[in-house]
């Protein structure tokens, strides 16, 4: 198992085990029954199939069509090869995660990630499966690695996981720091630069009413400065009072891991895409 896997994976568990001992891991706050299998399967599906058959599939590509390209940017110096990741893996996804709270049918892929009404760990992998298998940046990265940059990389998505499960969890590591007036400087930086947990709580929140909650908006996932650029940041230094979606009729467990290929009945709701409005 490569170095930057065994890294990552120390991190998640790392974070299972503090929510275990400081929260109710096993059992949230408003958790539905369906959601331990959600969390589970799509979490699952994505480290164990989707993730390496995408990375595979780039490198076999690249060797089919163009294999003059291997490691053709090996000896690029690391900052620039991180910034070529930051741009094609991180901005990509920021696009992605954007147009999936505007179109219709990329927001059925993403719904269950807002689905669970709290915050946790858990839900950093939960998505439909079909949501990763399309996402560029996962495509871009394969292809920068067939380029030589996987050890740039490795770096990278070190950094980036961290930053992801620190922003989702329901520990706020920020929220102590908050309160420090000689740390208010710093964090101003930090909260404008990567997602913290209160920025992206904020994303998750269930009622635009509490003056929190930013649903259409905050969809950095390791740089915030994408939402300082593109206007979609808000900041409170607060946390929404509860969580999930809100106006959108029930979905099924097996609709949330591979709709299309199970759906509901159609519904005159399912077109809605900003509960929070």
């Amino acid at each position: 198992m490569k170095p930057e896997i065994v890294a990552i994976l120390g991190i998640f568990l790392a974070f299972i085990v503090a929510e275990i001992l400081f929260t109710n891991f096993f059992k949230k706050k408003d958790q539905k029954s369906s959601d331990g299998a959600v969390e589970f399967f799509s979490t699952g599906t994505l480290l164990l199939l989707t993730q390496p058959l995408i990375m595979g599939t780039s490198y076999a590509l690249g060797l089919m069509f163009f294999p003059e390209l291997q490691d053709k940017l090996s000896g690029l110096h690391f900052l620039a090869g991180f910034g070529l990741f930051l741009i094609f893996d991180d901005l990509t996804q920021y696009w992605w995660h954007r147009l999936s709270h505007s179109v219709p049918w990329l927001y059925k892929l993403h719904r269950p990630h807002h689905n669970a009404e709290y915050m946790s760990i858990r839900l950093v992998y939960r998505n439909n499966t079909f949501y990763y298998a399309m996402m560029p940046g996962l495509w871009f990265s394969g292809a920068l690695i067939y380029l030589g940059l996987g050890w740039v990389y490795a770096v990278y998505i070190i950094m980036k996981m961290t930053i992801i499960f620190g922003a989702h969890s329901d520990l706020p590591w920020d929220k102590a720091l908050y309160k420090s007036k000689w740390l208010s400087p710093l964090m101003w930086v930090v909260e404008r630069t990567i997602s913290t947990p209160a920025t992206h709580h904020a994303h998750h929140g269930r009622h635009k009413a509490d003056g929190v909650t930013h649903y259409k908006g905050n969809f950095g996932n390791m740089l915030f400065l994408w939402d300082i650029i593109f206007g979609t940041a808000k900041i409170t230094r607060r946390y929404p009072p509860e969580y999930g979606v809100e106006n959108l009729p029930e979905t099924s467990l097996l609709e949330q891991l591979i709709w299309p290929v199970v759906r509901k009945h159609p519904q005159p709701k399912d077109t809605v895409l900003d509960p929070a409005e």
